[in-house]
């Protein structure tokens, strides 16, 4: 099993900047794609962003395209989301998955395992 605990959301206005982390724990040898998701009040959880671990180009959501950044540390087994110019859009719960696949899938189903999640709202 592995275990991922997200950290770093909060409330911030319009314009900010705000960084997630996510730890993961556990079987991390077996995780070769680590990604974030985010679900709005009465939306569906969508893909944002996706790293592996081998190197491979990042893959990113066209709503965040030129603003949140994801970035990894291997020897940490941690992974991060940038996110600049927030606007209230961005608003919502904000999840890490990992995918024991190296390809980067930006679907829900291509990941084994999820964090708790850490909300993020950011105010006009």
């Amino acid at each position: 099993q592995v275990q991922l605990v997200e950290t770093g959301g909060g409330l911030v206005q319009a314009g900010d900047s705000l960084r997630l982390s996510c730890a993961a724990s556990g079987r991390t040898f077996s995780i070769n794609t680590m990604g974030w998701f985010r679900q709005a009040p009465g939306k569906e959880r969508e893909f944002i962003a996706g790293i592996s671990w081998s190197g491979a180009p990042a893959n990113y959501a066209d709503a965040v395209k030129g603003r949140f950044v994801i970035s990894r540390d291997n020897a940490k087994n941690t992974v991060y989301l940038q996110m600049n110019s927030l606007t209230p859009e961005d608003t919502a719960i904000y999840y890490c998955a990992a995918a024991l696949r190296s390809s980067v899938p930006g679907y829900l189903s291509g990941y084994s395992y999820w964090g708790q999640g850490t909300q993020v709202t950011v105010s006009s």
